[in-house]
């Protein structure tokens, strides 16, 4: 009996050590090595400090930049701390509301826009932090910014076209544009990956 406690017990320290200390210390090391940047957040720095990331969105309603999707994490928009849906179903009223405050918003700051609003601009994404929108609904947004700024509407076109990435592998996913690093580029700022 004792033999068997002994080589639970050495199991247990071995697998704690092997899976608990050294696995992930390798990893780490290896994911620093090889991918710095993606291991560190895809951090985006101005002038040397961190201004955000390109995986997290940021909350921006200023009528002269384009806007982000919804975010229902909470206490605040955008809280990578607690990635989250709103986990509100199709027939839930309060899910109708918060559609509804949004297109209101949408046609308030640009209230000659009759072009259908695109969705991913009325919903949040899966985990509240999605950075993307969908070509379409930077689309939706150029007029309203282009007067917001004084900027030609076409200027406003070839920079969402430079900021789009399509599919992975041409196949998998869909079009997106990065809001943050597209609203930086609006502004003329030069930021470091």
């Amino acid at each position: 009996m004792f033999k068997q406690i002994r080589i639970a017990l050495l199991s247990t320290i071995v697998l704690t050590i092997g899976t608990g200390l050294i696995y992930p210390f390798a990893i780490t090391g290896l994911s620093q090595l090889l991918f710095p940047k993606q291991a560190n957040g895809s951090l985006i720095y101005k002038d040397g400090k961190p201004i955000g990331s390109r995986l997290i969105g940021q909350p921006f309603d200023d009528p002269k930049y384009f806007w982000s999707r919804l975010s229902a994490t909470s206490p605040m928009p955008y809280n990578a701390a607690n990635s989250s849906g709103s986990n509100l179903g199709p027939t839930n009223p309060a899910l109708f509301k918060a559609i509804q405050d949004r297109i209101d918003a949408l046609h308030k700051a640009d209230p000659g826009n009759k072009e259908p609003i695109p969705v991913d601009l009325v919903t949040a994404s899966g985990s509240g932090l999605d950075p993307h929108i969908s070509p379409a609904a930077a689309e939706y947004q150029i007029n309203r910014i282009a007067k917001a700024r004084g900027l030609s509407e076409g200027a406003l076109r070839q920079l969402v076209r430079q900021h789009t990435t399509g599919r992975f592998l041409g196949l998998i996913g869909e079009s997106a544009v990065n809001v943050l690093e597209l609203n930086l580029d609006l502004d003329g700022v030069k930021v470091d990956f």
